[in-house]
């Protein structure tokens, strides 16, 4: 069932009088008329869970947010969008911002929040064009401002656009640089629904979990709950990128086969070759042989299951000439860039976990190197502010664990047998 993706095809979809041709802004009218506790409550009825990678309950992490305060409480829509493998906010961004504004209004409607940034990578110079046009066509028709749709209720939207940083893509290092700071992570707790932006209660959600919200409050939420299973309901879009047929963005019902998905949706491993290996969740999420990938099913519970994650459901498919070690190399220089140098495990941790990599890729590495990778990813996880480190040291570690012997290989061989241009 199409939920996110439901206007995708159609032409002009990014603009307003497509969107309300389709019923747009029904959800946000209904919203406005049933209360922010109704719609707080409908929204964890719902099961809806936060599809920036953590998958947290949306509506549990709104009632967070203290009540009465004498503060403004803001809204942060993460469109960061950093971690290798993920595309899928992109394209709701840019082809169906209308979605994410109506579902902006409905979670500040029910938490209480007059003023919402929309936080965007600054890669996405076109994504940031079309989405700043339809908020601009939401104020000129009302849906934002001092009177949303003539219920007394005020919200401003304002798109924030970044500079390019992985590490803002974690919620409070976002918040730091919507400040105007260098964009660190900051110590938890206090946690952003108490201490947020500006010092002030803040929400902090991705593009997807927004705009799943006017199904939501249409439809009802125990439509939304009967998809899926029943702790990972909805639906979600994965980013399906690597040796595939058919590389894209599927939206697909939580707790379908992997294998299945795979073959219908991504038309399969490229040129009938052989399945090696899958990465779930984006490149942080620890690696699954072909053998688990082939009896996981995608949704959270599953993929935990396996000692991996669904994360940002950015799924990386290896086919059998692929060189993980070169693939791995790759991955270890992104997190050594992409570290912002505060916390010392992380920060010296990345850099070394690239150079030892990147030295047994090259043909000079030795036996005791792959020992000495597991120590320093024993050393980085669990040891930081944010999970940059973990996010480098779980797959870093399970690559190794699980095909320790294509490691092993380079080693005896002095270099790799792939062909560089498979890899």
């Amino acid at each position: 069932m199409k939920i996110i993706s439901a206007n995708f095809e159609k032409k002009d979809s990014h603009t307003l009088a497509v969107y309300e041709a389709g019923g747009g802004y029904a959800a946000a009218r209904k919203a406005l008329s049933m209360g922010g506790g109704a719609v707080v409550e409908e929204v964890k009825k719902s099961g809806l869970r936060g599809r920036g990678g953590a998958g947290f309950p949306a509506g549990v992490k709104w009632g967070f947010v203290p009540k009465g305060v004498d503060q403004p409480v803001y809204l942060c829509v993460n469109a960061d969008e950093g971690e290798p493998g993920t595309f899928k906010d992109r394209h709701i961004m840019e082809k169906d911002p209308h979605r994410l504004i109506e579902g902006i209004i409905i979670a500040s409607y029910a938490v209480g929040i007059h003023t919402a940034f929309i936080y965007v990578r600054g890669e996405y110079v076109f994504q940031i064009a079309r989405t700043q046009r339809a908020v601009d066509e939401a104020y000129a028709k009302g849906y934002l401002g001092p009177d949303v749709m003539g219920s007394g209720f005020a919200l401003d939207v304002v798109i924030h656009r970044g500079a390019g940083a992985y590490i803002c893509g974690e919620e409070t290092g976002l918040i730091e640089s919507i400040e105007g700071k260098k964009g660190q992570p900051r110590p938890k707790p206090p946690f952003p629904a108490v201490v947020g932006l500006f010092r002030c209660p803040t929400v902090v959600n991705n593009v997807e979990t927004i705009s799943a919200l006017p199904f939501i409050i249409n439809e009802g939420a125990e439509k939304y709950a009967s998809l899926g299973t029943p702790k990972s309901t909805g639906t979600m879009l994965f980013s399906v990128s690597g040796m595939v047929e058919k590389p894209g963005v599927y939206e697909q019902e939580f707790g379908v086969n992997f294998w299945e998905f795979l073959e219908k949706r991504a038309g399969g491993v490229k040129g009938g070759r052989a399945l090696k290996a899958v990465v779930p969740g984006g490149s942080s999420s620890p690696i699954l042989t072909a053998d688990e990938a082939r009896s996981a099913t995608l949704d959270y519970e599953s993929l935990a299951e396996k000692g991996s994650m669904l994360g940002s459901g950015a799924i990386i498919v290896y086919s059998e000439d692929v060189c993980l070690v070169r693939a791995l190399a790759v991955i270890t220089r992104f997190y050594a860039h992409e570290s912002c140098g505060q916390c010392p495990p992380c920060r010296e941790g990345t850099y070394w976990l690239h150079r030892i990599v990147k030295r047994i890729e090259t043909g000079a590495g030795t036996m005791s190197d792959l020992d000495l990778i597991l120590r320093v990813c024993g050393n980085m996880r669990g040891t930081t502010v944010c999970v940059l480190s973990d996010a480098c040291a779980m797959p870093v570690e399970s690559y190794v664990r699980k095909f320790r012997s294509e490691f092993e290989e380079h080693i005896t061989r002095g270099g790799c047998r792939f062909p560089a241009e498979t890899g």
